[in-house]
């Protein structure tokens, strides 16, 4: 079962939070010579993510092709209206995803941002303030919102190119000719300038793919490229995720892995929703007969999306562990085979699980009948309504 195609001689560099990306991320869209092309699920209308909205202007006003993606449900409709209005001004191609679900449900929730096909931006972060609540922004947060991003330089660049260019051409309604004009135009630039690093920055010598969810021909490769790492595990698997239903494959895969002695570890977020709470709990019993150890995350709000297998695998990205991000939504995730930077990733989710609260196997040997009831309730309907919108969930 071969789900991720590995790339070698990358540099890719661990970002915690807005506070690291978003910085990186104006020195390089302010760098930019050529292209840019700008896909998020959220961009929101606070001073931080007019920052980044400012360094795309800019872009664009000296000639650089920048093109944004956002998608409608995640952003809001006045918010795309509004945004779109000031990119139009200042040259910035600018399209919504999926307005209206007038293409079904599914939303893009992918994060990524390439510069000149030599500098790419991928992950869980949102383009909004980590201090407001990404769902209420008129709510303070009691710390900067917990989340992850990686800035990937060398041959690894160029798949993630693809794939957004891709992406872009798909949002749009573009007539067959205009269609084939920007696949051509792609080429040219591709043969033109390759792939290049930055100059006086050495490559590590980091192999890394680039693993996308869609529902035409990546429908279960994220979820693939974790079944193969988990049921490879030999010593450890710690997961952090804010919202946490599966589908059995991906829970059998964990509770198998430490029926053979590896020691398994979910972080999970709680208090953002009630019910999406009430799902996971659900599953807490026969995690924790398992095995597995559950943590629960309380000190901000959970937004990342990573994980550590063993010595040298870790996963960063935009694709949460339920059905909406497995079976329905479109993705993006980085994997990379890199002991260093596997460390790093397993050093944040240590500090994070430090930060939560362990759940204890006898919080629910006396659970009530009703507490059970709510959350086998809960999960009842979750499980219906991905079987009707997510093919694929069980």
């Amino acid at each position: 079962m071969r789900s991720v195609t590995y790339v070698a001689n990358n540099d890719v560099t661990l970002l915690e939070t807005g506070q690291q990306l978003f910085p990186a991320m104006i020195a390089a869209i302010d760098a930019a010579q050529q292209e840019i092309l700008f896909e998020t699920y959220i961009f929101a209308e606070d001073a931080v993510a007019g920052s980044i909205a400012q360094a795309l202007m800019r872009a664009a006003r000296r000639g650089v092709k920048v093109r944004v993606l956002v998608d409608w449900f995640g952003t809001g409709d006045r918010a795309c209206r509004r945004i779109g209005e000031a990119f139009a001004a200042a040259g910035v191609h600018y399209r919504v995803f999926n307005r209206w679900f007038r293409r079904g449900i599914a939303r893009t929730h992918r994060k990524i941002t390439v510069v000149d096909r030599a500098t790419a931006f991928v992950g869980g972060i949102n383009i909004n303030d980590d201090m407001l609540c990404d769902y209420d922004p008129r709510r303070s947060l009691p710390a900067p919102r917990w989340d992850f991003a990686v800035c990937v330089r060398g041959p690894l660049v160029e798949q993630i190119h693809f794939e957004a260019q891709a992406q872009w051409m798909r949002a749009g309604h573009l007539k067959l000719i205009h269609r084939m004009e920007l696949f051509l135009e792609t080429q040219r630039e591709t043969r033109r300038t390759g792939v290049r690093q930055p100059p006086g920055e050495a490559v590590r010598p980091m192999r890394a793919g680039f693993v996308v969810r869609d529902n035409l021909r990546n429908r279960r490769t994220i979820q693939r490229a974790y079944l193969q790492a988990i049921g490879q595990a030999r010593k450890s698997v710690l997961l952090a995720n804010p919202y946490f239903a599966p589908g059995r494959k991906f829970r059998d895969a964990l509770a198998q892995a430490a029926s053979r002695g590896v020691e398994v570890t979910l972080l999970i977020g709680v208090g953002e929703f009630r019910l999406q709470d009430a799902v996971a709990r659900s599953f807490y019993p026969k995690l924790l007969a398992a095995g597995i150890q559950v943590v629960e995350y309380r000190k901000t709000q959970l937004h990342a999306k990573i994980a550590v297998v063993d010595d040298d695998w870790a996963t960063v990205g935009s694709s949460n562990c339920d059905g909406l991000s497995l079976f329905l939504n479109q993705e993006a995730n980085i994997v990379v085979r890199n002991a260093s930077f596997a460390q790093a990733v397993r050093t944040h989710i240590r500090g994070g699980i430090a930060d939560g609260v362990v759940v204890r196997p006898e919080e629910f040997e006396g659970m009530g009948w009703v507490r059970r009831a709510s959350y086998e309730l809960a999960y009842l309907l979750y499980k219906l309504t991905m079987r009707v919108f997510a093919i694929g969930y069980a």
